[in-house]
């Protein structure tokens, strides 16, 4: 074991792409058996860090070090001989095989020409019944198990190689509450056999239950590394943001005026049941509920995505029905979907195609398509939702998650769009990102945009909004205002409180 008992040392570690640096000075130590949080902003560094890590990226200097031994991994082979495995968002499974076809994938006939089913069946149950999931049948397909199934597969692939190093890169974006704890199980029996858990997360809370240090990084250098007992949330926060956090969310000087959209008894899906409400000009309108409430399915059918089959949508004084949502943005509504990668950003298009997507007219000259005309349109734009990018012929999958949510905001935008529905529109972004894209919608909110805000973060929706919509099980539950809003009577309200 190398200096101090450490199992991985990075130090000083460079790189840049293309002449920007991601990272200009990276440190991180993890000792064995230590979880080790790696936090900040999104575009601090931390997947690049960590793709150097395991081989994914070269570094451009520095070094790295595995229990004492300087390192050089060529390829993500090296690294995973070395010891170091990663799990993505996006698993590297392959769904038509089972458990055991997967976790052995290219160990199935080590043993001689002839596959032992009998007993790799037996190795990779031993190895989920040691894990705590004797419950998955190894000889199941993985497309049937449930996401934070495959994850544990993922795992179990990994720990089958002898895995010292384990990079989880935002393991619970896709779990549920129940599935998170079961992973956490999971993660702490990894500790107790003494494999180093790197882990990259936006979710504070859950950073503060399981991690034992936590490194900062900020502009793709090194700001602290903390013992999680010697710090809070809030002292966690100005360090990642470098800079005091008094005002996550803007004031709010806006003065809702007339009546910009109305929703009468609508009916849909089993999740749309006589829906009601209002939004005005310069209003942020909450919509909050648990998983399943409807929030989503209501406004997909406001905005022309689902059918709905009785009751009235009023905009701007006219009663609508769209059978699109191409129809809903000719009269001026826009909609920000909850799934930012495959609905609200064309990720393999420039970041210029985004923002001008919705405004062919408005960047032609004369029945003429005008490139200056356009590119001045888009930077203009960006520029008002603060958004950092190189070059707005790069495609938007070159964005950070935040600076893709504010092309995605910048479109609508341009769309001259009265009345605007964000769905999760902080959701995957880091604590930074999160202010502005909040200043973003009160600056659209200050231009007289009527706002629907959903969001599953209640102190986001009380931060921000003016009144709060609250479902239940398709049913609107209760309306507050601002000064009657409190975590207790959100949540009473969403659970389907108020004398059920």
């Amino acid at each position: 074991m190398g200096n101090d008992g450490y199992r991985v040392e990075m130090e000083h570690v460079k790189k840049s792409f293309g002449g920007v640096y991601a990272l200009s000075d990276a440190v991180i130590h993890v000792r064995p058996g230590e979880i080790h949080a790696l936090v900040g902003e999104n575009g601090a560094g931390k997947s690049t860090l960590m793709k150097i890590l395991s081989g994914a990226l070269q570094r451009d200097a520095g070094m790295i070090r595995i229990e004492g031994q300087e390192v050089r991994f060529s390829s993500p082979k090296e690294a995973k001989a070395a010891g170091i495995a990663t799990i993505y968002q996006e698993f590297m499974l392959a769904p038509d095989l089972t458990v055991t076809e997967n976790i052995f994938m290219d160990r199935l006939n080590s043993e001689g020409k002839i596959i032992k089913w009998k007993s790799l069946h037996e190795q990779a149950a031993k190895l989920l019944a040691e894990m705590g999931f004797e419950d998955i049948n190894p000889k199941r397909r993985v497309a049937n198990l449930s996401v934070a199934y495959q994850q544990v597969v993922e795992i179990c692939k990994s720990i089958s190689r002898n895995v010292k190093v384990l990079i989880l890169d935002e393991p619970t974006a896709v779990l549920t509450v129940k599935e998170i704890e079961k992973l956490f199980s999971l993660l702490k029996k990894l500790k107790e056999n003494g494999v180093s858990i790197i882990y990259i997360s936006h979710r504070l809370e859950e950073i503060f239950e399981i991690c034992d240090k936590i490194t900062v990084m900020k502009d793709g250098c090194f700001v602290d590394c903390v013992a999680t007992t010697e710090i809070d949330k809030d002292q966690l926060m100005r360090k990642m943001v470098g800079r005091e956090l008094t005002q996550m969310f803007p004031e709010r000087n806006v003065k809702p005026g007339e009546v910009v959209m109305e929703v009468s008894h609508l009916m849909g899906s089993s999740q749309v049941q006589d829906v009601s409400f209002q939004v005005r000009a310069g209003e942020v309108l909450g919509f909050y509920g648990l998983v399943g409430a409807g929030r989503t399915e209501t406004m997909r059918a406001v905005f022309g995505a689902d059918k709905w089959s009785s009751g009235e949508i009023r905009l701007l004084g006219e009663s609508v029905h769209f059978k699109s949502p191409k129809q809903a943005v000719a009269k001026k509504l826009g909609m920000l979907p909850e799934d930012r990668k495959r609905q609200g950003v064309l990720l393999d298009q420039s970041i210029k195609m985004n923002v001008s997507i919705t405004v062919m007219k408005k960047v032609q000259k004369y029945g003429l398509f005008h490139k200056k005309k356009e590119a001045e349109f888009v930077k203009e734009l960006l520029e008002k939702m603060n958004t950092k990018y190189a070059a707005i012929e790069n495609k938007a999958s070159s964005l950070s998650g935040g600076n893709q949510q504010k092309v995605a905001l910048a479109k609508w935008l341009a769309a001259d769009c009265r009345c605007m529905i964000l769905d999760e529109p902080t959701r995957g972004v880091d604590v930074g990102a999160k202010v502005e894209i909040y200043h973003c919608i009160n600056q659209l909110a200050e231009a007289g945009i009527a706002i629907i805000m959903v969001s599953s973060e209640m102190p986001e929706l009380m931060g921000m909004c003016d009144n709060i919509v609250i479902m239940h099980q398709g049913k609107v539950r209760g309306v507050l205002e601002r000064d009657e809003f409190t975590e207790d009577g959100i949540i009473f309200a969403a659970m389907g409180g108020n004398g059920e």
